[in-house]
């Protein structure tokens, strides 16, 4: 069945840039779909030069002749409030916004004029805030609103000569993120897309033969998707052009953790860096780390093992807002390692020279404003005659309500953040040049690289830093200028107003400067191009990640109905194609790797459908089975698998030894969704001809809680064909729903006849533990257990989840061939397990194979070999001599003791 058409009748969306490439293509579409359109062009160049109505004109006759609404609108995006205005009163309402206008400046940093930041910045940044500030009280009025803000890989990444773009790009998705949390409880979603697509933009700088793959066509069913009333997409940033899609979000490593005392060196940090870039256990935040908790770990912890000491006698570095907080620590500490110090400060830079001074130290003061640049350097070079360290730190605070920022809030910010540290850095980088030699530091903020509620100007200019560093970056290396970006955790005078003193005096600015003092230095172990969030002794470095989104074939059509069925697969962070794009190549490469996709307009043989359907199943991430017990469902499984009224360690809550038999680990995943179906990924399934073939379970918490919220998470691990019979193997991960630790890890395989012959893998995978078969050794047990089962033992195993009426029913058993409901293979797996249990101790892991039935009454003889540290064991049915389970052991915790 198809799924049904994405419609947006009688809502009213503005696109901005409309006249032509992308922007065209959105209007078309919406006002294809039923939407009023406002169609906003200036008719300017791509360079942003001139203007007209005809671009705006044309397309609004498009869409009127092909039986749509739309009107023009050629207001500069800068005089925001007019364009919405057009919404209102030709349509009265507005329920879109995309902010689509745009224009390059490319130039290399050092030929780049103040007017080519400038107008850069007025279209993407300021444009962009205007509209959606004009738009956001009639969404906040009428409770929904939808806003795509428009990146691109170059903001992303950084781009070579594109410093003014990366920068105006990149501050769009702080400035998202922020509007995304302060709008999420009005139904306002705002997105970020990254579209490589063909315009007038890109023409000049891509072959035609990639141009013609890289319509706009594609990208607009993505913008369809997230501007729909069902999506619920919000804060979230999509790549997307040439039929691929994918989403990205921000990566922080676990990082290092130093006691904050004065072993905290730069060269400490050195010496633990492999930990602040390991990625290996990393988080995805949605915003800073949490600072107590860090502090306080931190303050537990020995002091650093003496590290090298870093010099920089002969180095000029100079410190913009360095009178006090973060910008006096960092004096202060490169004062101490010897280097000529310029404090820059617009209120009173002479205290800290002053204290530099009494140090012994050299240090000069400069109270230029950081937006005028120049006046800013020029002490340096009058001073010393040159500049070697240039430490962007200067900044203020104005926030605000989204719905209540004013345009003087909106722009000192920008002024003084991302103008100012443009403004030094560009003042600077002649020097240089020409000495072959510069490290730049640019602070950014948590604020900018994940939003902040009531930031959004803030949370702008600060990613927008951050965006103008990773270009700046590319440029300064051949030259060995290295710039790097920190996003620190301070209290100082800019966070009183926002955190309780007692973390303002504990968030000692000390505990950041090492860290910008060895990325000064010589000695950087990553010398260009990092991000690192610092303080309270914590240094982490964070990065992207992106999905392994989808590529559809470039010769079908797009549609947005065709994305929202691989929505899940676009958004899936965990199915192990997740990659890390550092650069402009890596960005695009698999946009690129995509133009090769073609559709097949041969049929696909079953046998391939059924391999790649697998392969898909494989990728597909389980949204997770919610499964909570307490003591009483403890007790119920404990009796279900034979505990006696005289095992008080099983039976009575109270005892002090009261435990989980350890094979309820089977019981959590036994109604867990599974995100594929068995009928997708082997021909004839009928469930009437599956066989439960074997287990594996894995005890990854001990002890195992007497109560729990757990989470369990299929996946497909394998599936192999047998000729007579298909084979699916389902691998459960089941974790604290509350701390997201591990608690079981549970494989189960099934045997369905009659489903094989489809081409598929002969043998399954070698897994270690789980796929392992146990033979017992030549020679008499070492322990029997036998345990004669009841004849309700079926009747209360089923109280613990497995309802299946051929356990209870005797009309339905009978369909299944057998006389009497018969007895669930996970409990008499679970009798097995407990034998082990009570004969050796507990075990870490144990795996089976199911040989035969068994009927409620008769009685089960476990046989055990204790081989090292694993019991080998086959458990039979004493009243007939036939194997239940076969080629079964377990993996004793603890060396084999006893408990």
């Amino acid at each position: 069945m198809a799924p049904q058409e994405l419609r947006y009748d009688g809502q009213t969306v503005v696109v901005t840039g409309a006249g032509g490439g992308l922007g065209r293509e959105y209007a078309i579409f919406f006002g294809s779909r039923g939407a009023n359109v406002v169609v906003n062009d200036l008719g300017g160049s791509f360079k942003g030069e001139g203007g007209g109505s005809q671009a705006a004109d044309k397309v609004v006759d498009e869409i009127r002749s092909a039986g749509g609404k739309a009107v023009a609108n050629y207001d500069s995006v800068e005089n925001g409030e007019a364009i919405i205005k057009t919404a209102i009163d030709s349509f009265g309402r507005i329920d879109v916004l995309i902010n689509n206008a745009g224009i390059l400046r490319d130039i290399s940093f050092k030929n780049m004029k103040q007017q080519d930041w400038d107008l850069i910045y007025k279209v993407h940044v300021k444009g962009a805030y205007k509209c959606a500030r004009a738009a956001w009280p009639y969404f906040r009025k009428q409770k929904y609103g939808r806003l795509i803000s428009t990146a691109s890989a170059a903001g992303l990444f950084g781009s070579f000569g594109q410093t003014n773009y990366s920068a105006a790009k990149l501050a769009l998705v702080g400035f998202t993120e922020t509007l995304a949390k302060e709008g999420l409880k009005y139904n306002i979603l705002c997105n970020v897309i990254a579209p490589i697509a063909a315009s007038r933009m890109t023409e000049t700088v891509m072959p035609p033969d990639v141009l013609e793959n890289l319509k706009p066509t594609w990208v607009v069913p993505v913008v369809a998707v997230l501007t729909h009333k069902s999506s619920t997409e919000t804060g979230s940033i999509y790549d997307a052009g040439g039929g691929y899609v994918s989403k990205l979000r921000w990566e922080r490593a676990k990082g290092a953790l130093l006691k904050p005392d004065d072993s905290l060196t730069p060269g400490a940090i050195a010496a633990r860096w492999k930990d602040v870039t390991n990625f290996a256990e990393p988080e995805h935040p949605q915003g800073p780390a949490n600072a107590m908790e860090l502090l306080e770990a931190a303050v537990e912890l020995s002091p650093s093992p003496a590290a090298e000491k870093l010099d920089f006698k002969g180095k000029v570095v100079l410190v913009t807002g360095g009178g006090a907080g973060l910008g006096r620590a960092y004096a202060l500490q490169f004062a101490k390692l010897g280097a000529k110090l310029v404090i820059n400060d617009l209120a009173n830079p002479d205290t800290v020279v002053q204290e530099i001074q009494k140090l012994g130290g050299q240090a000069v003061g400069n109270k230029a404003n950081v937006v005028d640049g120049e006046a800013v350097i020029k002490t340096a070079i009058d001073a010393y005659g040159r500049i070697d360290v240039l430490i962007n730190n200067a900044g203020i605070l104005r926030d605000k309500a989204f719905a209540n920022m004013t345009d003087d809030q909106w722009d000192i910010i920008h002024q003084v953040h991302l103008y100012g540290t443009y403004a030094c850095s560009k003042a600077a980088w002649p020097y240089f040049l020409k000495q072959k030699y510069g490290r730049v530091i640019n602070t950014t903020s948590t604020s900018g690289i994940y939003g902040n509620f009531g930031q959004a100007n803030y949370a702008s200019a600060k990613s927008g830093i951050l965006g103008f560093s990773k270009s700046l970056a590319l440029e300064g290396k051949k030259y060995n200028i290295l710039v790097n970006t920190i996003a620190p955790n301070a209290g100082t005078q800019m966070t009183r107003s926002i955190m309780p003193e007692e973390m303002v005096q504990a968030l000692k600015p000390d505990y950041v400067a090492p860290l910008v003092v060895l990325l000064s230095s010589d000695k950087a172990p990553e010398p260009t191009g990092g991000l690192y969030e610092v303080g309270m002794g914590w240094f982490a470095a964070t990065r992207w990640q992106r999905t392994g989104g989808h590529g559809f074939p470039i010769d079908v059509k797009l549609t947005p109905e065709a994305v929202l069925e691989q929505w899940e697969k676009i958004n899936n962070f965990d199915d192990g194609r997740a990659d890390h794009p550092n650069d402009n190549a890596s960005g695009v490469g698999k946009i690129m790797a995509n133009m090769e996709n073609k559709s097949n307009s041969g049929e696909k043989s079953e046998g391939a459908d059924y391999l790649s359907a697998i392969e898909e199943a494989k990728s597909a991430q389980a949204e997770g089975t919610p499964f909570e017990y307490d003591e009483k469902d403890v007790l119920l499984y404990n009796l279900g698998i034979g505990a006696k009224r005289t095992d008080l360690p099983f039976v009575f809550e109270n005892h002090d030894s009261f435990q989980v038999l350890p094979t309820f680990g089977v019981i959590p995943p036994f109604n867990a969704v599974a995100p594929f179906s068995m009928s997708d990924v082997v021909p004839n399934f009928s469930p009437m001809m599956l066989l439960h073939g074997e287990q594996f379970l894995e005890i990854r918490k001990f002890p195992i809680p007497t109560e729990a919220k757990l989470v369990s998470y299929p996946k497909l691990i394998e599936v192999v064909d047998k000729g007579a019979a298909g084979v699916i193997v389902t691998g459960t991960t089941t974790k604290d729903a509350n701390t997201g630790e591990d608690v079981f890890y549970n494989e189960s395989t099934v045997f369905i006849r009659g489903a094989g012959g489809f081409g598929g893998a002969k043998k399954g995978g070698d897994r270690g533990a789980a796929t392992t078969i146990h033979k017992p050794p030549q020679r008499a047990p070492d322990s029997v257990v036998e345990e004669k089962t009841t004849e309700e033992q079926a009747a209360i195993y089923r109280l613990s989840g497995d309802r299946n009426p051929l356990h209870i029913d005797p009309e339905f058993s009978k369909v299944g061939g057998f006389k009497v409901p018969i007895l669930h293979g996970l409990c008499f797996f679970g009798i097995s397990g407990k034998h082990v249990l009570q004969t050796y101790g507990a075990f870490k892991n144990v795996k089976v194979r199911f040989a035969g039935t068994v009927l409620p009454g008769q009685t089960l003889v476990t046989e055990m070999w204790k081989v090292g540290n694993k019991v080998v064991f086959q458990t039979k049915v004493k009243e007939t001599g036939k194997l239940a389970i076969s080629g079964a052991g377990a993996e004793l915790l603890g060396g084999g003791s006893k408990l």
